[in-house]
């Protein structure tokens, strides 16, 4: 089914056309999002009209997809790459660390772009560059954080931390060029991973707390007084229940936005990418988007969110060399439950065959002794369920999934 569409008022400029996305990686979420059309719940209401060419609605709550248009059409970031900037280091780096600003940070950027307007030999806390970020969509900030995460390899470690988090987060149609999101060159998202990625950010407090910042201090620097920076690039105060958002635009990717917005408990986000100035904007269209998506009941869905701790059931078992190739979830050899049963039956079996010549012996006076004293029945019955369980059971390795809910809440 084809998307709803508004025609803007001027064409978009032409625009190299993406790469194709992986077949394996189209249906992450569900069948139905392996799609560069409309997804909706059957009987749904049409969704609106808009001019991104890609967007997707989901509860960050639940993890459902209630609706998307070419989720996982490959689309241009522009600053929303940042979210995964966000993702990436805000757990590794110390908002209380200070750190110095040097001139390879600011050399690359055009001064035109938006900046925080860090200055070189500044120092600032980690906190101050994220606010930067965030609010200003400070170019020049993320290249200090991209740098002071990566390491020794510097800028381009922070962007290669980025990729290996887009991997983690099974963002598959992500590729950070750039940490700011600024153009560069195979630098990609789609509708869905922003959506993932959004559900990483906005589970940290210290995140929704940035997120929901609308004016901040920039302390004083030498030879440079403190300053203020807003946030007036988002649907905060704009739209009911906004938690925060993030927008981009460059001339390649045109209007992207990341919204997050909370109402009568469900906290939905809404992604979308390749959106114009008119006749709606990004802001307009991501308002009408989450209209659409409140008004749908809550069990409404055509996909969901993956996990990272799904990721290990992905792909088909490889057969250890020298192996017997088989069917995936098949095994040239016996798996360790089936092994262990079958141990702990021939156990058994051996000690019900052996107890007549030990009650033999005992009769004929012998006074040898045949390993541990004679058991009961009953009691050779209960040792060697005890044995199977205590095997089985407290040698297994669990993994308990955390709910979205708690998710959600974690710092």
């Amino acid at each position: 089914m084809p998307c709803p569409a508004v025609k803007p008022p001027a064409p978009p400029p032409t625009a190299p056309s993406p790469p194709p996305v992986d077949p394996t990686h189209r249906a992450v979420g569900g069948q139905a999002l392996a799609t560069a059309g409309l997804a909706i719940p059957a009987g749904a209401p049409m969704a609106p009209a808009v001019t991104a060419t890609s967007w997707l609605v989901a509860d960050l709550n639940s993890g459902e997809v209630l609706g998307g248009c070419g989720p996982h059409e490959h689309r241009t970031p522009a600053s929303v790459q940042k979210l995964l900037l966000a993702a990436t280091l805000m757990p590794r780096l110390d908002p209380a660390q200070m750190v110095e600003v040097n001139r390879a940070d600011l050399r690359d950027l055009d001064p035109a772009s938006s900046l925080m307007g860090v200055v070189e030999g500044g120092r600032y806390s980690v906190e101050s560059l994220w606010l930067g970020l965030l609010l200003r969509s400070g170019n020049d900030a993320a290249n200090v954080l991209a740098r002071v995460g990566g390491g020794a390899a510097g800028r381009q470690g922070g962007v290669q931390a980025m990729n290996d988090e887009a991997r983690r987060l099974r963002a598959y149609q992500t590729h950070a060029a750039t940490p700011s999101g600024l153009d560069g060159p195979g630098q990609y998202t789609s509708a869905y991973d922003l959506a993932l990625i959004a559900r990483a950010t906005f589970a940290r407090k210290d995140f929704r707390r940035y997120a929901a910042t609308t004016v901040a201090q920039i302390p004083a620097q030498p030879g440079n007084p403190a300053f203020e920076i807003t946030h007036d690039a988002t649907l905060l105060g704009r739209y009911p229940g906004t938690l925060g958002g993030k927008t981009g635009f460059t001339d390649l990717a045109r209007q992207t936005y990341v919204g997050v917005a909370e109402r009568n408990g469900r906290r939905l986000a809404v992604t979308l990418l390749g959106a114009e100035t008119a006749p709606l904007g990004s802001f307009g269209e991501a308002a009408a988007l989450l209209d659409w998506g409140f008004a749908l009941p809550p069990d409404a869905s055509v996909g969901r969110l993956v996990t990272p701790e799904e990721k290990k059931y992905d792909r088909p078992v490889v057969p250890v060399k020298g192996e017997r190739p088989g069917r995936a979830g098949e095994s040239s050899s016996f798996s360790l439950p089936t092994g262990l049963g079958i141990g702990a039956a021939l156990v058994l079996a051996v000690l019900i065959w052996a107890a007549p010549w030990r009650r033999k012996s005992a009769r004929r006076g012998t006074g040898q002794r045949w390993g541990a004293p004679r058991l009961s029945r009953r009691a050779q019955d209960s040792a060697g369920s005890d044995a199977v369980c205590g095997v089985g059971g407290d040698g297994a390795v669990g993994h308990v999934e955390p709910g979205p809910a708690s998710t959600l809440d974690s710092p």
